[in-house]
């Protein structure tokens, strides 16, 4: 086994796990490379079908071949979408004018949770990485929430040796990590090996490309002439720039991320 089928296979038995644990399931899927990837992992661990119901946030505010893309793989992989709004916080015209943190916080946390509750969900997968940003590094496979959806990082349980705590009291909101041990590299070289289909907004076109997906108002796109995978595999290799600068939010605050994530974003 390589890297790349260790990593697989630990993605898998959490998916499984996952699966088997929490009584009622959903996928966060924001159409970018990690959830995509994750997505990918699901549907081996069910021999090409998806048994998980995909969310999708729509803030409304995403890039347009964003919802293309996702609505050409809902009907090709024949997958459950749910999309969830704010429709209350859209109607009061809630973006990002108002505060980036503050529209963050309406049209995605908020939208979240919204629709967590409405479809009667007990936990969610999501596609984050260790090395994408700080607040995440603080994050376990099996992560509690507790009734508000609101994250206590300082007190998680252990994981030690692949032993994951998966037995929560009533009321748990469960959010489960399966791919939280990869690096941007590691998804970029199993997108290559497995040919998952990626959009096309992360290949440079005119010298920029996407490295990071959001809302189109508050991701911008990097200066690059990375065309293919393997352009992209050797251009992070040497990169000095992290995967987040782009993002608006961020920017905002040094911290934004973590106080975003304690209550409850994603």
């Amino acid at each position: 086994m390589d890297h790349l089928d260790l990593l697989e296979s630990q993605s898998i038995y959490i998916i499984r796990e996952a699966y088997r644990k929490v009584s009622k399931l959903a996928m966060l899927w924001s159409i970018g490379k990690d959830s995509t990837v994750m997505l990918w992992l699901t549907r081996k661990a069910f021999f090409g079908h998806c048994p998980i119901p995909l969310v999708h946030i729509d803030t409304t505010f995403k890039i347009p071949a964003m919802i293309e893309h996702r609505d050409k793989l809902v009907k090709e992989w024949g997958l459950n979408l749910i999309v969830g709004k704010n429709e209350k916080a859209l109607r009061e015209g809630m973006n990002y004018k108002k505060g980036r943190l503050e529209c963050c916080t309406a049209l995605k946390t908020e939208a979240l949770q919204q629709t967590m509750d409405k479809h009667g969900f007990k936990g969610l997968l999501l596609g984050i990485r260790r090395d994408e940003e700080g607040s995440r590094s603080k994050e376990r496979y099996f992560s509690p929430r507790d009734r508000d959806f609101e994250w206590h990082y300082k007190d998680q349980p252990p994981e030690l040796w692949d032993q994951f705590m998966t037995d929560f009291a009533e009321g748990t909101h469960v959010r489960v990590h399966p791919i939280l041990h990869w690096t941007e590299i590691n998804i970029w070289e199993y997108i290559k090996r497995e040919n998952i289909p990626i959009i096309s907004l992360y290949f440079a076109k005119d010298g920029k490309r996407y490295r990071s997906l959001g809302c189109e108002c508050c991701t911008a796109p990097i200066e690059s002439n990375a065309a293919t995978v393997d352009d992209i595999i050797e251009e992070l290799k040497h990169t000095q720039q992290t995967e987040r600068s782009v993002r608006a939010q961020d920017q905002v605050d040094p911290h934004a991320m973590q106080k975003l994530r304690v209550k409850g974003y994603m």
